[in-house]
C-alpha cells in the first residue's frame, strides 16, 4: 500500500508566502517611481487645476470659478497665440522632418568620411541651448552679425538688417535657431531607422533596375514610416513647449510676433505674478498637447497596421 504523504500547514504556508513576498517586492520596485510621478507630475498639476480657478498674486487668493477661463475664451489676442504657437510648430517640425530625412538618406550612404560626418551633426543638438542661441544672436545681429554683413556685401540690404526687429523676420529667425536645434535628434532616430531595413529588399530594387529615387520612396520611407510618425510627434511637443529659444533671442517681442502660448504663460505667470491666469493658460496646454497627442496615437496605429509592425 502506497505510503500518503499528508501536507501539514508550514508546507501549504510556504507558497502563500512565497507569493506575498513577490507581491511586496514588485510594490517596492514600482513604488519609487509612483512616488516620483505622484510629487513631480500628479501634485503640480493638481495644484495649477486649482490655482487656475483662483485670483492669485502675491497677495494672496480668491476663488473666481471660471472667470479666468472665461477671460482667455473671450481674448481676441490669447487666440491669436494659439493660431501663433500651431503655426510654429507645423513649420518647425515640417522643416526638421524633410531636413532629418534628407540628411539621414545622406549620412546612410556609403561614402568616404561618413563616420566624421555623422560625429558633426551632433553638436547642435549637444550643446547648452543658451550657448546656442548666444551664437544665433551675434549671427543675426545688423552691426556686426555675419548674415546682415553677408547681406550687405552681395547688395541685397544697403545697411545693416535687424532680423530680431521686425516682426516676420524675427518669427522665421527663430523657427531657424529652432530648426538647427532639432534636426540632429529627427536626423540621428531616421538614420537609426534606416539602418534596420533589411539591404534583401534593396537588392532586389536594384536587380529588378529600380533607381534610387524609387527605392527611396517605395522601400526607405514605408520601412521608416512609424519612426517617422513617432519622431513627429516627440518633435512636435518639444517644439510647442519651446521656451528657451524664443525667450532668449526675442522675449516674444517684437510687439508679440514671436509669443507662443509657453511664452505668454510665463510672462502671465512669473513676469505679471498672476498666478491664477498663468494657470489657466497652463491647463489649456495641458489639454490642447493631450488632444494633440491622442490623435497622434491614433494615426500611429494606423501607419504601424497598414506597415506590419507592432
Amino acid at each position: 500500500m502506497a505510503d500518503t504523504v499528508v501536507a501539514t500547514p508550514q508546507d501549504t504556508a510556504k507558497p502563500r508566502r512565497k507569493a506575498v513576498s513577490e507581491k511586496v517586492f514588485g510594490w517596492l520596485l514600482v513604488g519609487p517611481a509612483m512616488l516620483f510621478i505622484a510629487v513631480i507630475v500628479a501634485w503640480p498639476l493638481a495644484e495649477t487645476i486649482r490655482l487656475s480657478f483662483m485670483e492669485a498674486g502675491l497677495g494672496g487668493e480668491e476663488y473666481v470659478g471660471l472667470a479666468n477661463y472665461q477671460d482667455l475664451v473671450e481674448s481676441r489676442k490669447f487666440h491669436q497665440t494659439i493660431v501663433r504657437t500651431f503655426y510654429w510648430m507645423f513649420l518647425s517640425v515640417a522643416l526638421k522632418l524633410i531636413l532629418g530625412l534628407i540628411g539621414a538618406a545622406l549620412l546612410n550612404a556609403a561614402v568616404p568620411g561618413r563616420a566624421l560626418f555623422r560625429v558633426l551633426v551632433m553638436p547642435p543638438w549637444i550643446i547648452p541651448m543658451a550657448i546656442g542661441m548666444i551664437g544665433w544672436l551675434w549671427l543675426y545681429n545688423g552691426y556686426f552679425g555675419v548674415l546682415s554683413g553677408t547681406m550687405m556685401k552681395l547688395g541685397i540690404t544697403d545697411g545693416p538688417f535687424e532680423f530680431l526687429a521686425y516682426k516676420q523676420s524675427a518669427f522665421y529667425s527663430a523657427v531657424v535657431a529652432d530648426v538647427w536645434v532639432g534636426t540632429p535628434m529627427v536626423t540621428l532616430f531616421f538614420l537609426a531607422a534606416m539602418q534596420g531595413v533589411s539591404r534583401d529588399l534593396y537588392e532586389a530594387a536594384w536587380v529588378d533596375g529600380a533607381s534610387r529615387w524609387y527605392r527611396f520612396r517605395r522601400i526607405t520611407i514605408p520601412q521608416i514610416m512609424p519612426v517617422i510618425v513617432s519622431m513627429s510627434l516627440l518633435s512636435a511637443i518639444f517644439t510647442f513647449n519651446s521656451f528657451e529659444i524664443i525667450w532668449i533671442l526675442t522675449e516674444g517681442g517684437p510687439r508679440g510676433a514671436t509669443t507662443t502660448l509657453i511664452v505668454d504663460t510665463y510672462k502671465t505667470a512669473i513676469s505679471n505674478f498672476k498666478f491664477g491666469e498663468g494657470s489657466a493658460r497652463a491647463v489649456i496646454i495641458v489639454i490642447l498637447l493631450g488632444i494633440f497627442s491622442i490623435l497622434y496615437l491614433q494615426v500611429l496605429k494606423l501607419v504601424n497596421r497598414k506597415y506590419g509592425t507592432k
